[in-house]
């Protein structure tokens, strides 16, 4: 029995060091330890090894299992780095100039959130950021969000690990969670937080939401929200700087028109829609494009202003929707690809 199993050893250790593709070393494999291979032949034995010489036997077919493995091994691991090599192609002198001369572009979601901040800046918001990772406080607790909330099943919302610790996102609770922001109205909540009014921010950033991603929904995507509080804020005030901005965004014809709905921090709420000649009508003359409405008097109290003395109103978008609108752009996987010939468009 050692002298066959050191003759398939001897064999192999000849034969493996010359294979070169994945198929030829497949073929090898099956030769040696496949269902009808010499080595398993050699296993196959062992039932007619008397019993008192198997525990020597099968030490010796052990040790040659192993070192036949490590033939194989080395043979995978030669030939994965080949195929790698192959891919990445002859070697290059980073430190010459690229063969590329082409400038880069401004990512079309970089120059729709620029050309909103724009607009909203000559009216008088500035722009204010806060922490992708929350508290449950700032995401929901103070937007009047109720614990049993759909928003906050883990169905819907990313929350980290029990243990996790981030030194810059405080807590009101040692009990809360952290998660990933669903929006970016805890912006809103801290810019309060740290002033009184009169308030008038907009909050561009990235967001976070349980989703399954196909060409119009996506796990990650890109909000912006606005806040404006003041003393006698109305309704109207909130129509008129929506009418703004997307005449000044997509051209003068376009209109906007409000549909009631409900959202735990605004009342009263509205879907805002927006209707242009120029735009695709995707079967229907009239776009939904966001969310608004007049800020709850019980978030007002939440971050100790008098509902009494301060009205306001907030609104938010998502901007992929206005990039595939202005774009013409009809999936929002588009935007995440990375892809040269996508993102030379908007050069």
């Amino acid at each position: 029995m050692q002298a066959q199993l050191q003759a398939v050893l001897a064999k192999a250790a000849a034969e493996l060091p010359a294979v070169l593709l994945r198929p030829e070393l497949e073929a090898a494999k099956a030769r040696y330890v496949g269902p009808n291979g010499e080595f398993t032949a050699l296993m196959k034995q062992m039932g007619a090894v008397p019993k008192e010489e198997r525990p020597a036997v099968g030490k010796l077919i052990n040790e040659a299992k192993g070192r036949l493995q490590v033939l194989l091994d080395e043979a995978l691991a030669r030939i994965a780095a080949a195929e790698l090599a192959a891919q990445l192609g002859p070697t290059i002198d980073p430190t010459l100039p690229s063969p590329d001369p082409g400038p880069g572009t401004r990512h079309p979601l970089t120059l729709v959130r620029e050309e909103m901040c724009r607009i909203l800046r000559k009216v008088g918001f500035s722009v204010a950021d806060g922490p992708e990772v929350e508290s449950e406080y700032y995401c929901f607790d103070a937007l009047s969000t109720p614990a049993d909330h759909p928003a906050r099943d883990e169905k819907d919302t990313f929350y980290l690990p029990a243990d996790a610790r981030f030194g810059n996102v405080s807590k009101k609770d040692p009990a809360e969670r952290y998660l990933l922001r669903t929006h970016t109205s805890s912006v809103q909540i801290r810019t309060m937080l740290r002033g009184e009014p009169p308030i008038r921010i907009v909050s561009p950033g990235r967001v976070y939401r349980r989703d399954t991603t196909d060409a119009t929904h996506s796990a990650n995507f890109h909000q912006l929200e606005c806040l404006y509080v003041d003393r006698n804020v109305t309704v109207r005030d909130l129509k008129a700087l929506l009418d703004h901005i997307f005449a000044a965004l997509l051209g003068k014809d376009t209109r906007t028109r409000f549909r009631p709905h409900y959202f735990g921090y605004t009342e009263p709420s509205f879907e805002v829609d927006l209707a242009a000649a120029h735009l695709p009508r995707v079967n229907k003359p009239w776009i939904e494009i966001g969310g608004c409405g007049m800020v709850d008097p019980e978030v007002f109290a939440a971050v100790g202003y008098d509902p009494e003395r301060w009205t306001g109103y907030a609104f938010g978008m998502g901007l992929e929707r206005l990039a595939m609108l202005l774009y013409g752009i009809d999936d929002i996987r588009y935007f995440y690809q990375n892809d040269a010939r996508f993102l030379r468009q908007f050069a």
